[in-house]
């Protein structure tokens, strides 16, 4: 977070985010009524169950409400530097 972001969409947003620490839990749900049978640690995933591989930090602008990668918000703030 120690870099400046500016919103892809809107375009004009600097200063007003949401940082969304996610926490990936792997669980077993039952198809039929969704209740918890199983929660999985990463080391003891069964062979159909894959690890999550998304990022652990989104970024939500204040201004518009994009959800986005922190790094989209990092990039395009490198690509469109303040004057």
């Amino acid at each position: 977070m120690s870099s400046p972001y500016l919103c892809p969409n809107c375009k004009t947003n600097r200063s007003r985010y949401h940082i969304i620490e996610q926490k990936a839990q792997a669980v077993k749900l039952n198809p039929q009524t969704g209740e918890l049978l199983e929660e999985y640690s990463s080391e003891s995933l069964d062979p159909f169950h894959l690890p999550y591989k998304g990022s652990a930090r989104r970024v939500q602008c204040g201004s518009c409400g994009l959800v986005e990668d922190e790094h989209t918000f990092i990039k395009f703030a490198e690509s469109h530097p303040i004057k």
